[in-house]
């Protein structure tokens, strides 16, 4: 039984192991290398035709994925999955264990949410802040080709989907607090049954509202598609270009990329359709919660940059946070309460009030660590300032939202589940191609 999440180098281990203990049935391979020289591991089961990616740590600061990867693979090796796309002689898995180890070696958030004993909300969410790191989008695998960047890691990914041509890539994310929702980049008929089914089976809400997926098409709740070209440069700030983004890829084949976000925390409001009573107040409180605690940091990282190393990936996220992330974020919303069509609902706000906390406590969260790594004496007082500031926003963050925990075998249980409605669907969707 499941009880914790494994880090990067717990997953490559486990991995070696299965392939060993189901030798021919399994392989594993390096894929590729990373900027700074390490392995992008890709682990195949079955040998079938038809071929289903799964992208796993494609973010550092979400560490549910590779754990998922790896228990999915080890069911499927031990046929404990009675699924047509189980059947090992149609169908190939192909498991990328992760997409960003650089990223994955500047975060340790599979350490410190990662055990079966929760830690109360408030203060697991701020330890989560502290441990997290993302990269700039610039420097995000899957994120990069819309900035106009060139990663090796990209390179890689989509090298394998045009030697593999799947069916299905899924990408495996976390959201930190909320629901569960599915984000499709084409309509995959007959999954919404079996993806609200898990959910429910593991404890999880469904996300009814999400700023992830603003503006997607939503054919049934917490399940959005993406929508037609036409129609991109209403999607959330910086993602009109998602078409020569990775996820787009397997276009070109017939396929279809799934993204599957499971929380970390759920929120109580998270599938709430109920109209939202004030929503242009609720909007205008949460723009100037981002907008406010995003300039407290940015205020506190000009003071203490002196005492930072200049070279650090950490400090050209906040630098970059600071030149306009906060007012580019909460512009996607500003607009939502005077838009035409169905009042903004409950959840809804809900999902924008995670969104809003969530950019802040991310800057607080980076600006402690470096602070915790200096040496000088001086940097002992912004310290206190910073963490502080995490104590009481996360402490706001889980009381306002009323956050409870998800175990890790749920989170894991629901992502693999879910995983293999999404190839089932894609399975019968292009038939015999």
């Amino acid at each position: 039984m499941l009880n914790r999440l494994l880090t990067v180098a717990e997953v490559s281990a486990a991995a070696r192991r299965l392939v060993s203990a189901h030798a021919g049935a399994g392989r594993l391979r390096r894929a590729g290398t990373s900027r700074e020289g390490r392995p992008l591991l890709l682990l195949s089961v079955g040998s079938g035709p038809r071929h289903v990616l799964v992208v796993a740590g494609a973010h550092a600061d979400e560490p549910t994925g590779p754990t998922t990867a790896l228990a999915l693979a080890r069911r499927l090796l031990r046929g404990r999955i009675a699924s047509p796309a189980a059947d090992l002689t149609r169908v190939t898995w192909d498991f990328l264990l992760c997409l960003d180890p650089d990223a994955a070696a500047l975060s340790r958030t599979a350490e410190v949410c990662g055990g079966a004993v929760p830690a109360p909300p408030a203060r697991a969410l701020a330890d989560y802040y502290r441990a997290s790191y993302r990269p700039l989008a610039a420097e995000q695998p899957e994120w990069a080709p819309i900035e106009g960047s060139h990663l090796p890691e990209t390179d890689v990914l989509l090298g394998l989907v045009d030697t593999l041509r799947p069916v299905l890539q899924c990408s495996l994310h976390n959201v930190d607090a909320g629901g569960t929702f599915l984000q499709l980049t084409a309509g995959l008929p007959g999954v919404e049954k079996p993806f609200a089914r898990a959910a429910a089976d593991h404890g999880i809400p469904l996300q009814y509202g999400t700023f992830d997926a603003l503006h997607w098409q939503t054919p049934t709740p917490a399940v959005h598609v993406l929508p037609p070209p036409a129609l991109r440069h209403r999607l959330t700030a910086g993602s009109a270009g998602i078409g020569r983004s990775t996820w787009c890829a397997p276009d070109a084949y017939g396929g279809t990329t799934a993204i599957i976000e499971v929380p970390l925390w759920a929120s109580r409001a998270a599938d709430d359709p109920a109209p939202h009573p004030t929503p242009a107040a609720a909007l205008r409180a949460l723009t100037a919660l981002t907008l406010t605690g995003g300039r407290e940091i940015t205020a506190l990282v000009a003071g203490a940059r002196h005492l930072l190393p200049a070279d650090d990936p950490r400090l050209r996220v906040l630098t970059w946070m600071g030149e306009g992330l906060y007012e580019l974020v909460t512009s996607s919303w500003r607009s939502l309460a005077l838009a035409e069509g169905p009042p903004l609902s409950v959840a809804d706000i809900d999902a924008l009030g995670i969104a809003a906390r969530r950019q802040p406590l991310r800057a607080a969260g980076l600006l402690h660590d470096l602070l915790t790594r200096a040496t000088a004496p001086e940097a002992a007082s912004p310290r206190t300032r910073v963490d502080a500031l995490l104590t009481t926003w996360c402490a706001h963050f889980a009381h306002e939202l009323g956050l409870r925990a998800i175990r890790p075998r749920d989170q894991v249980g629901h992502q693999a589940a879910a995983t293999l409605a999404a190839a089932e669907a894609a399975l019968e969707e292009t038939g015999g191609r």
